[in-house]
């Protein structure tokens, strides 16, 4: 009777035992999944600030473009009007009122090209490439993951 009671009371602790290693295997493979699944989530979050840099690269670009295309024609401009200037030097007929138009007309340029240029490399310095969120979230799985580990 003793040996029934043994046995009925060691049934259980073998059963739970057993039901342990049985799910082991389980669980290891949901780790495995949830790190996929980790490592997936912060790739999604690397691309998406990376699209974002992208797009302010691109206009900051495209207004540097715009600024260096203006300040191309000013340049321009008062090349024309340093010659003209240069040719009343010489004679005496009317282009200094044309020259004097081209010098006014070329700075003005010049001024609105440089100002739009030095805004948008100032934008563009001022922008960090390294995608700040994801380094961060892979720096605290790195430690959680020294920790558990």
């Amino acid at each position: 009777m003793a040996d029934l009671e043994r046995s009925t009371a060691a049934a259980p602790a073998l059963q739970q035992e057993h039901h342990d290693m049985e799910s082991l295997p389980a669980l290891v493979g949901r780790l495995g999944d949830d790190v996929i699944k980790l490592l997936d989530t912060k790739l999604s979050l690397a691309k998406v600030e990376l699209k974002e840099d992208a797009a302010v690269y691109a206009k900051s670009g495209a207004g540097m473009a715009a600024g260096a295309v203006i300040a191309g024609v000013g340049f321009a401009l008062v090349n024309v009007a340093i010659a003209f200037f240069v040719s009343k030097l010489f004679s005496f007929d009317q282009p200094t009122n044309y020259a004097l138009g081209f010098i006014l007309t070329g700075a003005v340029y010049l001024v609105l090209g440089g100002i739009l240029i030095f805004i948008m490399k100032n934008r563009m310095t001022a922008r960090n490439p390294v995608p700040e969120r994801s380094v961060e979230e892979l720096r605290k799985d790195k430690q959680w993951l020294k920790n558990d580990m």
